[in-house]
């Protein structure tokens, strides 16, 4: 299992904790992955849609035997499996799973942009990614993770949980 990933999860529908430890055991049982740390969750408010309910989010670093379309579709299938809905974008959702960052790949297609696109405005990836690795640097920006700032306007942090997945 030669490739490193970052996977980015959020919940804030139903038993939010259940669905981001399901998706988290469906990852590091497959023969595929192997899930090397996890973040603290981190209760955030929702972007777009603001009248839904707050998120938790984490994030995990694994290690993977997958390509990046492999890692893709196991994780999109692990949200259908955990029963997670086609919604509005950004939306509620009992499951989201994203993949953050695979190796230093810099890649765009019509299914898919890693990094994600998102990292820099996003507090609830940026604060859990430092936590895990405060010397990942972002393969785009050339900026480490711990150093990129996010607007106040932007930020989505209440308040980190003491629990982990």
């Amino acid at each position: 299992m030669k490739n490193i990933a970052y996977i980015g999860l959020g919940s804030n529908k139903g038993d939010k904790v259940n669905y981001l430890r399901k998706a988290v055991e469906k990852i590091n049982t497959d023969k595929k992955c192997n899930i090397e740390i996890s973040s603290s969750l981190y209760e955030t408010k929702p972007l777009g849609n603001r009248t839904q309910e707050n998120y938790l989010n984490a994030v995990i670093q694994i290690s993977t035997g997958y390509t990046t379309i492999e890692l893709f579709n196991f994780v999109k299938n692990i949200e259908k499996e955990l029963g997670r809905s086609k919604t509005e974008r950004w939306g509620d959702r009992e499951i989201d799973i994203d993949i953050l960052f695979y190796n230093d790949l810099i890649y765009s297609d019509e299914i898919i942009t890693i990094p994600h696109k998102g990292i820099p405005n996003r507090d609830f990836v940026l604060v859990p990614l430092c936590e895990i690795n405060s010397s990942l640097i972002h393969p785009e920006l050339k900026q480490k993770i711990c150093d990129i700032n996010v607007a106040d306007s932007e930020k989505c942090i209440i308040r980190k949980l003491l629990e982990k997945l």
